[in-house]
């Protein structure tokens, strides 16, 4: 993949991921406001806690996503996206059109989360 197209894909990556944070910090504190207005039964309070804890954990995961477009991004200066972090295998333009972020080829991802780290 040239150098340009893959530092467009990842840069789309990052306005994608930095808008659904935004709107996602939004709606945590738009949320946290109401409930510290709101007053009523217990069942509701329950619901709440449950929402909010929905948008702590999808806005964790979007946080490492964009750690994730900062590894792209450097790999991106290095000249190495594309190449696996684990074997230095060449990844396909086929897989990075579809997850710009990838780090591993397909193989590789299916272990690393199998495994939960890279095997030795």
């Amino acid at each position: 993949m040239n150098e340009r197209h893959a530092r467009e894909l990842v840069a789309l990556e990052r306005t994608r991921i930095e808008a659904l944070l935004v709107e996602q910090v939004g709606e945590l504190r738009a949320d946290g406001f109401l409930q510290r207005q709101q007053t009523g039964e217990y069942e509701d309070a329950a619901s709440a806690l449950d929402s909010e804890s929905v948008s702590v954990a999808l806005a964790a995961d979007l946080r490492k996503q964009l750690a994730a477009v900062g590894r792209a991004e450097e790999r991106t200066a290095q000249d190495t996206y594309g190449i696996s972090v684990e074997s230095g295998l060449s990844i396909p333009d086929e897989r990075l059109e579809v997850e710009p972020l990838a780090e591993r080829t397909i193989e590789e991802q299916r272990d690393y989360e199998t495994h939960g780290s890279r095997r030795l």
